[in-house]
């Protein structure tokens, strides 16, 4: 996409002071995550004697706005993503690090990274109204963030659809969010295709990476051993977690044991 297209606040966006910036602080990320687990894991137990709290609408309000902000990000980057398949083909958009600077994607792919640090907050609510925390929503939220950072800081290839897909999944779920806090029915069938896209890109991004992998020394497709490493780990991790959560909340039939439900 040429320097003309995008909206006036994306095009003046300093991508370069992001990445520099980026560079010198990624590490900052591991800060987060530990201060996040001991709020985690000791707010569990500040809870555990005291009643639940509703928070209802500041649910309503959080998730609505995650929700904007994911679905204007897949808007954003989806047009980019788009436009790279049509003219330049599955491999360069794979292979492609354009993503970072251009006009219409440079703010959205810094916004994205920045956004890890808030959707922390996810878990707060989860505390707070004492629901059932699983493994798999915090190990998720740590490694992202620590992911995430470490590879805008080197700006590997495969970004462009890690990110695109991200937020599309993220503008499906935090909108499903909003509308159940609002206190709106949802068919049991949206929370399905919910987890069954969020498995989608599981598949997709750790082929993505096995990709990268196999390109990075025929064309131009920049990225290295390590991010390509964690980058397998994560995908591959994250798809045996989603997939083994879709089989028990939707598939597995109840024990039969005095009426106890599949979770």
């Amino acid at each position: 996409m040429n320097d003309t297209e995008g909206f006036d606040f994306e095009r003046r966006f300093d991508e370069r002071g992001a990445h520099e910036w980026m560079q010198e602080n990624w590490s900052k990320a591991f800060m987060f995550c530990g201060l996040y687990a001991a709020l985690v894991f000791g707010g569990q137990h500040f809870m555990r004697e005291r009643p639940k709290l509703n928070l209802r609408r500041p649910l309503v309000l959080w998730s609505l706005s995650l929700a904007i902000f994911s679905i204007i990000g897949a808007l954003r980057t989806g047009v980019y993503m788009l436009h790279a398949l049509t003219n330049s083909g599955f491999r360069q958009s794979v292979c492609d690090t354009s993503f970072y600077s251009a006009s219409v994607t440079k703010f959205w792919a810094y916004a994205f990274v920045l956004s890890k640090v808030p959707e922390l907050g996810d878990t707060m609510f989860i505390i707070l109204r004492k629901q059932r925390l699983i493994f798999l929503h915090w190990y998720h939220h740590i490694t992202v963030l620590l992911y995430s950072w470490y590879s805008y800081k080197d700006q590997v290839a495969g970004g462009g659809w890690f990110m695109t897909m991200n937020y599309a999944v993220h503008s499906l779920m935090y909108t499903y969010y909003a509308v159940r806090a609002g206190g709106l029915r949802v068919p049991r069938s949206f929370a399905m295709l919910i987890t069954a896209t969020q498995i989608l890109q599981m598949v997709m991004g750790l082929a993505v990476v096995i990709l990268v992998y196999h390109w990075m020394h025929e064309v131009h497709c920049p990225s290295n051993l390590d991010n390509i490493t964690w980058g397998s780990l994560m995908y591959f991790s994250y798809l045996i977690l989603f997939a083994w959560f879709f089989y028990n909340s939707y598939l597995r039939r109840p024990s039969g044991d005095k009426g106890s439900k599949a979770e």
